[in-house]
């Protein structure tokens, strides 16, 4: 019995399923060693950030310490580190998504939180 002209190859769909892992697998990896950097109060404090999400740097100048304002240094390292991290994770969304061919949430990309 010959299949429908319109029913999809389901060893077609296979190969380009196990390609398409093996690109996100490879950008996953290739993601460790990208890494983006923020900074806050004029580059006061600087931090640093793999593509994995992994702190690699958190960079203070001098000048940003003063014992009298100990909150202004955190709130200048809270605003860098979350700002990289927003970063490393736009960063990790393009790059999948171009190993995905912008499929979108193909495998429970959202699971990971990108």
């Amino acid at each position: 019995m010959p299949k429908p002209p319109n029913q999809p190859n389901m060893n077609q769909i296979l190969q380009q399923a196990q390609q398409m892992q093996a690109e996100m697998a490879k950008a996953q990896e290739e993601l460790k060693s990208e890494v983006v950097e923020a900074s806050a109060g004029g580059g006061m404090v600087t931090v640093r950030v793999s593509g994995d999400l992994e702190l690699q740097a958190v960079t203070i100048a001098p000048d940003a310490v003063d014992p009298e304002d100990v909150e202004l240094l955190q709130d200048m390292v809270l605003a860098a580190t979350n700002e990289a991290l927003r970063s490393a994770q736009e960063l990790a969304s393009s790059r999948l998504g171009q190993a995905t061919g912008g499929l979108g949430d193909i495998g429970g990309l959202g699971g990971l939180g990108l």
